[in-house]
């Protein structure tokens, strides 16, 4: 009996071994491409191989129809993040202080650096020097030499910019925006014209137009004093920008006493051209009348002298402008003739808009004309032209300027820079955005006062 017991456990163990050895062998034979959980031995098993398949199969399509929608929907992807993008800016804009489309401001768009135009233009301002030699011989001259010697007494927080950069261009909408300014008046001249430093910007007209529309901002056009600038070619300018631009929904129409929507019009340096040149397209009887067609508008003219306002109001225009951001400057620009001014546009039906600015300082273009320099004394300064400007309850308020860094009267953020030539101004103890924020207090401000005017 015991002897049975043996060979039944040595039986045993032998058939133990034997079942040991075939589960090794048959790991021994697991496909090298098995990933770590794969069954084993699946090929074995033919039940389960044909379900893996049909699941591989399955797999198999699904990924193959990923893949097509990939393909297919790669333009889709550039439009979502697109769509994104403009969510974003709809947020950011959803954010901003209401625009306040009675603020306008004097924007410039001829500045360029090397990385967008091939070169420096406007930071390289040359001096200008005065008319009189021997006072002339008393500075220095030349041209600055950017980006540490710009022309310019601040610093743009941008840098050197190029008024082509997008980021540039977004970054000024946002900050206009921010102020509560409503309409940019940009500085325009015909296509391919320029002023005498700078190159042909009329390119990038759409692109300003596009961007503010993202801000719910307008643009009028500052004409500038380009050669030959008469009736004729006045009259080709305003079809050309109204066929252009005036359907594009950023394009500014104010709408008059009367119910009409026209495009307005500053018309720079307007005092040097002669009433009668003038009167032959802003008067119903000129010979190139723009009255009563589909381009009429809103003419504002410069004042500067005293004796402007019979010429400007001989000539045909809608309204006046003070431009200057220098109290006690011209007659137009001093603070203590705009009731004057206000009484007389009342009484010939011409709009008066008169310009605020928070300084004054050219002398990195005119280190001679120091004695016109105004000090923004913190803000003082920029406070006390809106001050002046309500008390005459204008319908416009424009503002000198968003960014001409060559006269110092920007409201763009400016940041401290010193350099081994220059320490520039800034607008310290204030923060960068200190000139924004006190235009947007004014905005609100200017709200408030008239809505008491109209009751």
């Amino acid at each position: 009996m015991a002897r049975f017991h043996r060979r039944t456990c040595i039986i045993l163990l032998l058939f133990i071994l034997f079942i040991c050895s075939m589960m090794m062998a048959l790991k021994t034979l697991r496909p090298d491409r098995a990933g770590f959980g794969d069954p084993f031995g699946l090929g074995l098993l033919p039940e389960l191989q044909q379900r893996t398949f049909l699941e591989n199969k399955h797999s198999s399509l699904n990924a193959a129809k990923e893949d097509r929608v990939a393909n297919t929907n790669t333009h889709s992807i550039a439009v979502n993040s697109m769509k994104t993008s403009m969510a974003s800016i709809r947020k950011l804009e959803e954010e901003l202080p209401l625009p306040n489309y009675n603020f306008h401001v004097f924007y410039y768009s001829w500045f360029g650096n090397p990385q967008f135009d091939g070169k420096y233009i406007h930071w390289n301002h040359p001096l200008v020097p005065h008319w009189d030699s021997k006072i002339a011989n008393n500075y220095p001259k030349g041209r600055h030499n950017p980006p540490d010697d710009i022309a310019s007494s601040f610093y743009p927080e941008l840098g050197t910019y190029s008024s082509k950069d997008p980021a540039v261009i977004e970054a000024h909408m946002q900050q206009m925006r921010s102020a509560s300014v409503g309409v940019i008046a940009l500085s325009w001249y015909p296509p391919g014209m320029a002023d005498e430093n700078g190159e042909p910007a009329e390119d990038l007209v759409p692109v300003i137009l596009d961007n503010a529309h993202k801000y719910n901002l307008k643009v009028t056009f500052h004409i500038e004093p380009y050669k030959d600038r008469d009736d004729r070619s006045m009259y080709s300018n305003v079809k050309y920008i109204v066929d252009k631009y005036g359907g594009h929904p950023a394009f500014y129409w104010h709408k008059t006493s009367t119910g009409r929507n026209l495009p307005m019009f500053y018309v720079y340096d307007s005092y040097v051209t002669i009433p009668e040149i003038w009167a032959n397209l802003l008067t119903v009887s000129g010979s190139q009348s723009i009255r009563n067609t589909q381009y009429d508008g809103l003419f504002i003219a410069l004042l500067v002298e005293e004796k402007h306002k019979h010429d400007i109001h001989r000539s045909g225009f809608d309204g006046i402008y003070t431009y200057f951001a220098t109290n006690g400057f011209s007659y137009g620009s001093s603070h203590h003739n705009w009731p004057t001014l206000k009484a007389f546009c009342d009484s010939n039906n011409l709009m008066f808009i008169p310009s605020v600015g928070p300084g004054y300082t050219d002398t990195s273009i005119r280190p001679w004309n120091n004695h016109n320099t105004r000090n923004r004394v913190n803000g003082k300064y920029y406070e006390t032209s809106f001050s002046a400007a309500l008390l005459v309850r204008p319908e416009i308020i424009s503002i000198t300027s968003f960014n001409e860094w060559h006269e110092g009267t920007q409201i763009e953020k400016a940041v401290p820079k010193r350099t081994g030539q220059v320490t520039y101004l800034d607008y310290k103890p204030h923060k960068p955005t200190m000139y924004l924020e006190l235009t947007h207090k004014w905005s609100e401000k200017y709200s408030k006062e008239k809505e008491q005017w109209l009751i």
